[in-house]
């Protein structure tokens, strides 16, 4: 297998071998509170976020990331943000970057606790604490894992005959309960629902890397549901790697190890990016009689962003005269999750998901 990876047909993989696991200070199915701790140096040719999600019982969704930099240019020094994007019914999206100087951020290696500037992100893989506060609106977000934190094999994904470069991974709560206090404009709300959180760190711009994704995550009736599929960069071969976890209640059901086929549905182009989205996306893993169906029924797009307007000066111009044109775009609507036995189908749920589109490369 060692010989396999290091020939022109496959040029990006799973980290997944017991010397992958060693090199990397790692345990199969052991997971330690500082894999979610400070994993770069911050230096330029390091990028690393922490991400949380929720949906909340009043049909509102939001997301917040604490970054040391921005990931498409992990070449810059550390220049930390926090960005916050929330979706309420019957509202404007609010959208907003926070940027501080590189002398108020800091991060615990041992744990998750990062600070930037006042806005915190604190947690010990199961019980987290997110606070952010921006003029008049502040964020207080708790939540508390039910599903145990997991990683596909060691969660880095390695590109180049050499393993010369990778994008890491890791779901630190697969999926939870949130509790949230909301100020705007002086009220305060307190909502409910499920959240999710996890980190990511790199050694090269993604975009260099990785052609496109598409990556959600859902809970549909017991079952909670991570699926990606990360398509390479044509450089890499177009490695396509999919990524699946489904768990009932605090047991893994399927994971990255099963098989995984996944088809893109009524697939348009987008009028905004130029991008072909796909109304509906299905995941398949079968395991003997048994066969998971998890489906992604697109009902809003809540974001939609040319990547270029978040670089400036003249890496704006260099990557306008490379035709650079990634766009992010964000998706809610509804997460399906249907069992078949023996080809009877034995269960069937359906509960609101969100899910993304990350498009760094050039439509095929």
């Amino acid at each position: 297998m060692e010989e396999s990876r290091h020939n022109d047909t496959l040029l990006c993989h799973m980290a997944d071998t017991p010397e992958d696991y060693r090199r990397l200070g790692l345990h199969p199915g052991s997971i330690g509170a500082w894999e979610d701790g400070l994993r770069t140096d911050t230096a330029p040719g390091s990028y690393e976020w922490w991400y949380f999600d929720a949906h909340l019982d009043d049909g509102s969704s939001f997301v917040i990331v604490f970054y040391t930099k921005n990931p498409l240019s992990p070449d810059r020094p550390l220049e930390p943000f926090v960005s916050v994007n929330l979706d309420r019914p019957g509202a404007e999206t609010v959208t907003f970057e926070s940027h501080s100087p590189a002398e108020q951020f800091s991060a615990s290696i041992g744990s998750c606790d990062v600070c930037i500037a006042g806005d915190t992100f604190c947690g010990d893989l199961h019980t987290y604490e997110i606070h952010v506060a921006h003029d008049d609106f502040v964020i207080d977000a708790e939540l508390t894992g039910h599903v145990a934190p997991w990683r596909p094999a060691t969660g880095h994904l390695l590109f180049g005959r050499d393993d010369e470069h990778f994008f890491a991974w890791i779901p630190s709560v697969p999926q939870g309960t949130v509790s949230v206090v909301l100020t705007t404009d002086g009220s305060t709300e307190h909502l409910t629902g499920v959240g999710y959180h996890d980190h990511n760190w790199g050694d090269v711009a993604m975009h260099k890397l990785i052609n496109h994704w598409y990556w959600g995550r859902a809970q549909a009736g017991p079952y909670s549901i991570i699926a990606s599929y990360i398509t390479a960069e044509h450089k890499y071969g177009a490695a396509e790697v999919p990524i699946f976890l489904l768990a009932k209640g605090n047991s893994i059901v399927a994971d990255a190890t099963a098989e995984v086929r996944f088809t893109v549905q009524d697939e348009h182009v987008d009028n905004q990016s130029g991008k072909p989205v796909g109304d509906t996306l299905v995941y398949e893993c079968e395991s003997g009689d048994d066969l998971y169906r998890v489906s992604f029924h697109r009902e809003r797009t809540i974001v939609d962003r040319q990547l270029l307007d978040k670089i400036s000066g003249l890496k704006h111009l260099l990557a306008r005269l490379a035709h650079f044109d990634g766009s992010y775009l964000r998706f809610t609507g509804n997460a399906r999750l249907e069992h078949f036995v023996a080809g009877k189908k034995v269960e069937d749920f359906c509960d609101p998901g969100i899910w993304e589109l990350m498009y760094f490369g050039h439509t095929r």
